[in-house]
């Protein structure tokens, strides 16, 4: 008989389409419908994967057994109660079928995840209310889209805790592994690896087999696994994340919007026709998600968030809405590097690329340049920190380059001195669209020249700095200081015209 397609599980539009949909540069696009991570992890650099890069010719004979005896160590279990997998989603799938075929379903809560529903279609599963009298039941906890923290029941049926969210509540049911539930988890969410597309299965030994049997080989790529690995290596701090949900739910509540608590990395909001905010939020760049009785949003991270917030007072209270920080990656075989940029700004700065001390100069410019900046990104620190400031100076610069555009209605001239103790640094900036820096710098903490020089390259200025002193550090953090407050005079607004009696710079 020739088959026909089922009832699929719908992706959202891409970015690319829904921006050209609403008219806007797909840079200009936030999403807030996918629960992930509002940056990739400080692992998943390309030096994480450049053995598996080299080996990508063979297949891994051992099923990516470093992994998965990393995932038994995290858990406390054993290497045969581990089954790797594409995400949680090839488990959902392989369970249902295994445990429910032309049977029963049923989820707790009710309203949950809709992949379960998916699952059922391909296994010719039903779906019932009564958790009591399913033959497989799904608890997704916490629970997708509403939040919540549901308890787990007692049941007759195969048990399934899907606990991708499990990081952000702080508590899980791997205690009930024992007595023949199986736990889910990913590196989609808070390990911030949802391209890759990595899952795992923790069950008794006698399951786990049963499991094993059902799958493809090797559904997981090398790459794959090796990013996995590196996240899983590295220890997971999410106090941030946490504190920025709590934030962005009192910021909501403060809209007259009231979400429900969460233990998760997103926010459930009931109302009437959530249809209809998404769609009036579409056009301004924020993509939201519409569920029956309610908005469901991702908590990204500050300036992500506070642009959603901008577009909600828009929307709701008929506010002007501020310009957007602009948004740009530049990734290299050394560096992988992502930054959002307002010019002006209010001096909100976050830089975080590891190569400690240039991050924090950066931090010094920005703020005192009056910008919006927040840079991220990792690089091959394992070599020095050469590739990895060089890198972030010509992201920032790029990224300000591009924030300028054609440099219209800008004073172009700044001068600005910083003393730092004995230290004195003088800075002279022209916003000329020419890479010119001539620099005296002494004593050089050890990339304070070359950093300038590779902002100016990038940025298409002329930058002037003289500095002296007799503490290294003292003098880079006056010149990065001067360069910042030399550049809020240049950046200030003057007029409408390009500074220049050519017209153009």
């Amino acid at each position: 008989m020739k088959p026909v397609a089922l009832e699929a599980y719908q992706w959202p539009s891409s970015t690319e389409v829904i921006a050209q949909r609403v008219g806007l540069d797909p840079r200009a696009i936030v999403r807030f419908d996918g629960n992930v991570a509002a940056s990739a992890p400080a692992s998943a650099r390309p030096a994480t994967l450049a053995k598996a890069l080299a080996d990508v010719n063979e297949y891994d004979r051992g099923r990516y057994q470093p992994l998965r005896e990393a995932i038994a160590r995290h858990h406390d279990v054993d290497l045969e109660q581990v089954a790797l997998g594409a995400g949680s989603d090839e488990f959902i799938v392989l369970l249902a079928r295994l445990f429910a075929e032309g049977g029963t379903i049923a989820t707790v809560p009710a309203f949950s995840y809709s992949m379960y529903r998916f699952a059922a279609i391909m296994a010719g599963a039903t779906i019932i209310d009564d958790p009591q009298k399913a033959d497989l039941v799904f608890v997704c906890r916490p629970n997708n889209p509403t939040g919540e923290l549901p308890d787990v029941p007692e049941v007759a049926g195969q048990l399934v805790i899907d606990e991708a969210y499990a990081h952000y509540a702080g508590v899980d049911a791997l205690d009930r592994v024992a007595s023949g539930a199986i736990v889910l988890r990913t590196f989609s969410k808070a390990y911030g690896l949802a391209g890759a597309r990595v899952g795992y299965a923790l069950a008794t030994r006698e399951l786990t087999s049963v499991i094993t049997s059902r799958q493809a080989p090797l559904s997981v790529s090398s790459l794959s696994a090796a990013l996995a690995l590196a996240a899983l290596s590295t220890p997971l701090d999410l106090t941030a994340a946490l504190a920025e949900r709590e934030r962005l739910s009192a910021e909501l509540a403060a809209l007259g919007l009231k979400p429900l608590r969460s233990f998760t990395n997103f926010l459930f909001i009931p109302m009437d026709e959530p249809e209809r905010l998404v769609d009036q939020l579409l056009p301004l760049g924020a993509v939201t998600r519409a569920y029956p009785g309610g908005l469901r949003v991702s908590v990204r991270d500050e300036l992500d968030d506070n642009f959603l917030l901008d577009a909600l007072r828009a929307v709701l209270l008929d506010q002007p809405m501020p310009p957007q920080a602009l948004r740009y990656e530049r990734n290299t075989g050394e560096t992988i590097l992502s930054v959002r940029l307002r010019v002006p700004g209010e001096g909100r700065v976050y830089v975080h690329t590891g190569a400690g001390f240039y991050d924090h100069m950066l931090q010094q410019l920005a703020f005192h340049a009056g910008m919006d900046l927040r840079l991220e990104g990792v690089g091959d620190l394992e070599t020095g920190d050469h590739h990895t400031v060089e890198d972030m100076m010509r992201t920032f610069g790029e990224a300000l380059d591009r924030a300028l555009g054609d440099r219209k209605g800008l004073a172009r001239y700044g001068e600005a001195r910083v003393p730092m103790d004995e230290a004195l640094a003088h800075a002279v900036v022209d916003l000329s669209g020419r890479a010119t820096a001539t620099l005296a710098i002494s004593p050089d903490e050890g990339m304070v020249a070359h950093a300038f020089t590779s902002l100016v390259q990038s940025a298409r200025i002329t930058l002037h700095v003289t500095a002296s002193g007799e503490n290294a550090h003292h003098v880079g953090e006056a010149s990065f200081k001067a360069v910042g407050r030399a550049l809020a005079q240049a950046l200030a607004k003057d007029g409408s015209l390009v500074r220049s009696t050519k017209g153009s710079l």
